[in-house]
Formats: C-alpha cells, sequence, structure tokens
C-alpha cells in the first residue's frame, strides 16, 4: 500500500497534464463544433473531400453537424492519447527505479518483485481510469449548451469504455517494456513508437481494402467510432482478443521481471 501510494503522488503531476490536455483539445473542439452546428453546407463541403482522406480521418460514418458526429471523430484522438499516457505510465512507472537509481532500495523492502509491480501497476491502472473519467466529466460539461439526446450520452458512454480498453492494451504492453528491457532509458520511447505504428497500421488498413487483415494487428482498429455508433456495443471478438493480449503481456511483465538482473 505505501508504495502504491507513494506512486500515485509521484505521477499526479504526469496526470495532471494529461489531464488538461485532453480538457482543451475537447474544449477547442467544442469551439470549433459551433461553426458546424445545423450547417448543411460544412456537410457538402466534406463530402467533396476525397475518400480516401475521408477513410484516414474516420469522417464518413458522421454527421460533423451533430454533437453525436463531432465526438465520433473526437473518439481518435481520445484512444490515441489515451494510449500514449497509458504506455508511458506503464513503461516509466517500473524503468525509472533503474533510472533514478532509486531500485536497490525497493528491493530491500519485505516485499517481493510480483509485489512491487503489483503496486505500481494498480497505480498506474488508477491514473488510466481517472484519466477517462475526466474526459468523460469534461465532455459532458462542453455539451451542455447543445442539448444533447439521450442517444448521445449512451454513445459517449460507449467511447469511454472504448478509450478505457485501449488504455489497458497498452498500460500492459508498457508494463511489459518497463520490466523487460535492459535499456530502461528506451522503454517509454519504445512504447510511443509502438503506438504510433499501431496508429498508423489502423490508418491505412481504413485506406486500403487490401490491407484489411492489419486490423487484427492494431488495437485502433478494434474500436471503431463508427461501428461503436452503428452497433451500440463493444465487439466481443475484440474484446477477448484485447484481454488476451493484456492478460500475456502482464504475465510475460512479472516473470521477465523476476528474473532478469536490475542495474542499480
Amino acid at each position: 500500500m505505501n508504495i502504491f501510494k507513494r506512486e500515485l503522488r509521484a505521477n499526479l503531476k504526469s496526470l495532471i497534464i494529461w489531464s488538461v490536455i485532453l480538457a482543451l483539445l475537447i474544449m477547442i473542439a467544442m469551439a470549433k463544433f459551433s461553426a458546424f452546428v445545423g450547417d448543411s453546407s460544412m456537410v457538402a463541403m466534406l463530402d467533396s473531400m476525397p475518400t480516401a482522406l475521408l477513410d484516414a480521418l474516420r469522417m464518413r460514418s458522421f454527421n460533423l453537424t451533430t454533437v453525436s458526429g463531432f465526438f465520433g471523430i473526437m473518439f481518435v484522438y481520445f484512444g490515441l492519447l489515451g494510449a500514449i499516457a497509458a504506455a508511458m505510465w506503464g513503461s516509466d512507472i517500473i524503468s525509472k527505479e533503474e533510472r533514478d537509481k532509486t531500485v536497490e532500495f525497493s528491493l530491500v523492502l519485505p516485499v517481493s518483485r510480483s509485489k512491487v509491480v503489483t503496486a505500481k501497476a494498480l497505480a498506474a491502472l488508477l491514473n488510466c481510469i481517472l484519466l477517462v473519467l475526466i474526459t468523460w466529466g469534461v465532455s459532458l460539461v462542453a455539451v451542455r449548451s447543445y442539448t444533447p439526446d439521450a442517444a448521445f450520452y449512451d454513445f459517449l458512454s460507449l467511447e469511454m469504455r472504448a478509450m478505457f480498453s485501449i488504455e489497458l492494451i497498452f498500460l500492459a504492453m508498457g508494463l511489459l517494456l518497463g520490466c523487460a528491457m535492459k535499456q530502461y532509458k528506451r522503454s517509454a520511447s519504445a512504447a510511443v513508437g509502438i503506438i504510433l505504428a499501431a496508429y498508423f497500421m489502423s490508418v491505412i488498413s481504413s485506406m486500403q481494402k487490401n490491407l484489411d487483415f492489419l486490423k487484427w494487428f492494431t488495437p485502433f482498429k478494434y474500436y471503431v467510432a463508427g461501428e461503436l455508433f452503428r452497433t451500440g456495443q463493444l465487439a466481443a471478438t475484440y474484446l477477448g482478443l484485447g484481454a488476451l493480449i493484456v492478460v500475456v503481456c502482464v504475465a510475460a511483465a512479472y516473470w521477465i521481471y523476476n528474473k532478469r538482473d536490475l542495474y542499480i
């Protein structure tokens, strides 16, 4: 519990920064939305844009003159920023002990390595939950003046659950990198590199139908806002695949961290 509380305090500044970034993103987006709402000429302008570009930006599934449509586009940014934050928390919360030369102190505590990893992982998980709740809360406040219908609130709830699922996947990947990489300075950059590769893979698979098989290798295709809006639920297949990735990454992280030499 002491390790858990220590990590929460240590990562509070990071949580605040990411929360501010997402809050500003939502506020700026809603300011732009005021130019779209109820304006049919905006729809005609979007229809004139290249199809490939609309597919890459996931803009073909939504009417941007509605609140639900605008937040459908925003989900791409929620997922991407949430993934980066989660991966960096997962990797840094482990590797920083070696970076800051405090790992020796952690090892003399009357707890096993597994308990250290568990406490740190739970602290990072709580940060992910709080980031989703803050994003959700700011979104609700930002749309109040547009009096959205019940369908919007259901869709926003679904988006936030999808955002959390994406965070869990990349948190687990980041945790694995933090536990496994001997070059601890590179774990965070490696995590971000994997996220960007996964995102561009999702963009490419959206633009080229013959590359649709890539959707199985990128969590950003597991939760596509257009499909969430159309079906009203998270796909069980992708939920299962995401859960498998999380379990494998976390299990590997524990096994590797208990076996490898730590740099004191």
